[in-house]
């Protein structure tokens, strides 16, 4: 199949996903809580793309969901809540997130080969599953990501219900952090995509920005729900709990995907353990030198 063909595939199942939960929304029973409307709807979403991936037997069919339905949920709080377009808060915290959408789910469209790719890791889990691999793949590929995408956007759904709360020294962080992550995202990407091209057997990247983090991509993945965590703690002052999302973010960052990342490296690149001497693990730092 074709990249064009894969990527037509992959669209028709973003616009039945996506009618899905709308259709929820609009006619499904009301549960009188805004924020379980969205939940359910991203729920029912991520079945459809479950569902798609089962077809298509392709589980990367899921990865585009982490950041093009986070704008669209955003947007319906916003409106359904009524909040009003002058709220400088929500513009703020929507300027970085659709940056953030746009840019992820662009890079994607650009490294997708085609359905006939699947992310390494996804075979990994469902053989790790044996016989419970349908399971694995619907809970660990598809609903646990959405759910913890959801646990960051908690503070987005504050400040779109929740206007009115004036503009303070807190909004600027957020909104400075915000556009430090994706800037660092956004080198790191393009840093990384020109070592793919020009790299040779079992070369590691330990250059630029990968130079300070073997993960830098993750930081600043981190650093976008922080953005957004912030921006809830400047929309409700006290409530410590908006931050909870990033907090998820880290830890899963740092319990599942950076130990496969990890691991695999070990695995397939030789000279990969000096990087590991030299380089920190995630926060960004001066490289060691190394001890020889």
């Amino acid at each position: 199949m074709s990249r064009g063909a894969s990527l037509l595939r992959v669209t028709i199942v973003y616009v039945v996903a996506v009618a899905a939960g709308l259709a929820w929304l609009l006619w499904g029973p009301a549960t009188d809580h805004l924020w379980l409307d969205g939940l359910i709807a991203d729920l029912l979403a991520t079945l459809v793309v479950f569902a798609g991936s089962r077809i298509f037997r392709n589980s990367s069919v899921y990865d585009p969901y982490w950041s093009v339905i986070p704008p669209l949920l955003a947007f319906y709080w916003w409106v359904t809540a009524d909040a009003g377009v002058n709220d400088v808060r929500w513009w703020l915290m929507m300027a970085v997130l659709l940056a953030w959408a746009v840019r992820l789910t662009a890079n994607w469209v650009r490294t997708f080969p085609g359905m006939h790719h699947e992310d390494w890791r996804y075979p990994m889990v469902r053989d790790r599953a044996g016989r419970f691999g349908m399971v694995a793949d619907l809970m660990g590929i598809h609903v646990f990501p959405t759910l913890v995408v959801f646990a960051g956007l908690i503070p987005v759904y504050v400040v779109a219900t929740r206007a009115g709360e004036p503009l303070g020294w807190l909004d600027f962080l957020a909104f400075a952090v915000g556009l430090a992550a994706l800037a660092l995202e956004t080198v790191a990407d393009a840093q990384m995509h020109r070592f793919l091209a020009t790299r040779t057997p079992g070369q590691v990247m330990d250059s630029g920005v990968w130079s300070w983090s073997r993960h830098p991509n993750y930081v600043g993945e981190c650093g976008i729900w922080l953005s957004m965590g912030l921006f809830g703690l400047a929309a409700w002052p006290g409530a410590w709990w908006v931050l909870a999302g990033a907090v998820a973010m880290v830890t899963m960052f740092q319990v599942v995907s950076i130990p496969m990342m990890e691991g695999r490296s070990l695995e397939r690149r030789p000279g990969y353990h000096l990087v590991v001497r030299r380089v920190s693990r995630f926060l960004p730092r001066p490289p060691r030198k190394d001890a020889g």
